[in-house]
């Protein structure tokens, strides 16, 4: 017999899962999600915890944080990344930083 949705909260950087909506609401009430928000020239590389898993197919831990890129002109579409916890998604972002700089010197080729 299924216990509900789950969902997923921080405690700290530590990814938890939980039945209880309330619970999950409460953490979008705090900055503790945001796990970055850097500006690159005109784009913005912005990673958080989302609390539902986007892992859409396949096997593996859930995807709960999520980088996008915003602000690419050359791009139709935002890059995006997920990650499973808060040590991937700090690196995540950290690299896609660097990445929107490259394009930012050579064109998004």
């Amino acid at each position: 017999m299924s216990s509900g949705p789950t969902f997923w909260v921080l405690d700290g950087h530590e990814v938890i899962s939980t039945s209880d909506v309330h619970e999950w609401t409460q953490m979008w009430e705090t900055d503790s999600r945001y796990v970055g928000n850097t500006e690159v020239g005109d784009a913005r590389v912005s990673t958080v915890f989302l609390g539902i898993d986007h892992r859409f197919s396949g096997d593996g831990p859930p995807l709960v944080f999520e980088t996008m890129v915003f602000g690419l002109d050359d791009y139709d579409e935002q890059y995006t990344e997920r990650y499973a916890t808060w040590d991937e998604a700090e690196q995540g972002h950290a690299r896609i930083v660097e990445m929107v700089r490259e394009w930012g010197k050579t064109g998004l080729g």
